[in-house]
């Protein structure tokens, strides 16, 4: 079953919103940076699974790219 943010990006793409794509690329950016800069607790899982989003994201980028260089 697809994670929430498979879902997210594959709707995403299928309406060839690249603009939604790249806030939500940008908001999981920002949430990295800001958790990497903290120090006091272990954010170590929280890091790995929002850079694992950041791939799924990315990889929906890329698809919107093909589908936009290959129109049908």
């Amino acid at each position: 079953m697809p994670s929430a943010i498979e879902q997210i990006v594959d709707s995403y793409v299928r309406l060839k919103n690249r603009r939604g794509l790249d806030q939500l690329m940008m908001h999981r950016q920002r949430l990295a940076v800001d958790l990497k800069s903290r120090s006091g607790y272990d954010f170590s899982l929280p890091i790995g699974q929002i850079d694992e989003e950041i791939a799924i994201i990315e990889a929906g980028l890329g698809r919107l790219n093909a589908e936009n260089s290959n129109p049908v």
